[in-house]
């Protein structure tokens, strides 16, 4: 929660610094975006699989948590592009390196029946720092009258913060028993253990990634309504408010039903939300498209990530993660480089009206691919 709040407070004011301040064109912005969640992606893989053969996931946290504190002071400092660039590049490698040993602690935690909760107050959890961070850019930009290096100063605080509280305060619970040692990060013979349903789960959650792009884009849609710079992190508290409302209910329910199901319903609130934000026709609309948006992240985050760990081998749980992310960060980089060029090619509505038909093409797509339900008692 703790470094949410800070990389938030900085994620909510980035693409509007680099548009407006520094000049920077839409479809660099997208593409700045989808590399960098990219490579948080690439960085996941190996991670996971080094945890999984230490048997040990707080180490690689820590240094992951550690590498994102140490690039906040990089934004401030930055006096250009390309220095921004650097930073947000290795503030996304320390999420990558913390991403899939953290997600694969929650589920070596998590009692199996309750798995799906789990995951959904993890996502609660994190969405709680996601707004936060967005709230306090609000109030300090007001405070210091749009200063944008300022802000960025401040959110260097809660970063250090979080790497302390995760060295100090969090107990590794020691090496997870494995029935079946993975030798080196990455063998063949661990992918091809994973199985069958968990890539079929892998490729469900590609499809929905490439049905989305860059939370960015909410960011311009909603500027080009006039609205102040100090107040447009309210994008982002509006989404991940309902997000996190949403996270823990939804994955509570999941552990009682066909979690399939409600990706379905997921889909469908991303369809609803790109039409209403292509075709907003004043700033009230626009908010009940940020609001669909964050409904429809609430609806499908959480549950992906229990479907990886319902499917995949408990020793393998940190590769499983490491390639789940690796391959929905690519597809993420994909879309939001074609976003940011239909912006600039044929505006707003284009780019979010792309989005509601393959949204619509995806949801299809899974009325056809089925994932047979897992055995939760693993």
């Amino acid at each position: 929660m703790l470094m949410d709040i800070s990389s938030e407070m900085i994620h909510a004011l980035l693409p509007i610094y680099m548009v407006t301040v520094l000049g920077t064109s839409t479809l660099a912005v997208g593409i700045i975006e989808g590399l960098a969640e990219a490579t948080a992606s690439i960085v996941k893989v190996f991670s996971g699989a080094l945890s999984d053969w230490l048997g040990r996931r707080k180490l690689l946290a820590a240094v992951g948590y550690g590498i994102a504190a140490c690039t906040k002071p990089i934004f401030p400092l930055a006096n250009s592009l390309e220095w921004l660039v650097a930073a947000r590049f290795i503030d996304r490698v320390g999420k990558g390196i913390r991403g899939a040993p953290r997600d694969a602690l929650v589920a070596d935690l998590a009692p199996p029946e309750l798995r799906g909760a789990s995951f959904g107050l993890r996502q609660t959890l994190d969405t709680v720092g996601a707004f936060t961070g967005p709230l306090l850019a609000i109030v300090l930009m007001w405070h210091f009258a749009n200063d944008f290096r300022a802000v960025f100063w401040v959110a260097v605080l809660p970063g250090v913060l979080s790497f302390a509280v995760l060295v100090l305060a969090v107990k590794d619970p020691g090496a997870t028993a494995v029935r079946h040692p993975v030798r080196f990060p990455l063998r063949s013979e661990a992918l091809a253990r994973l199985g069958a349903r968990y890539w079929q789960v892998v490729a469900v959650s590609v499809v929905l990634t490439l049905a989305r792009f860059s939370e960015a884009f909410l960011l311009l849609r909603v500027q080009e309504f006039g609205v102040a710079p100090y107040l447009l992190p309210f994008v982002l508290v509006v989404m991940s408010v309902v997000y996190a409302l949403s996270s823990y209910p939804v994955g509570a329910l999941s552990d009682r039903m066909d979690r399939m199901t409600l990706l379905q319903v997921g889909l469908v609130l991303l369809v609803l939300a790109d039409l209403v934000l292509a075709w907003s026709p004043s700033l009230a609309v626009a908010w009940l498209g940020v609001a669909l948006w964050g409904l429809h992240m609430g609806f499908s985050q959480g549950l992906l990530a229990a479907m990886v760990a319902d499917t995949a081998a408990p020793d393998l749980r940190g590769t499983a993660f490491g390639v789940f992310n690796l391959l929905t960060g690519v597809s993420l980089l994909v879309a939001s480089v074609v976003a940011g060029w239909l912006w600039d090619a044929f505006g707003a509505p284009a780019t979010f009206l792309a989005g509601a038909a393959f949204s619509a093409f995806a949801l299809g797509g899974l009325r056809i691919i089925k994932v047979r339900a897992p055995d939760r008692t693993a």
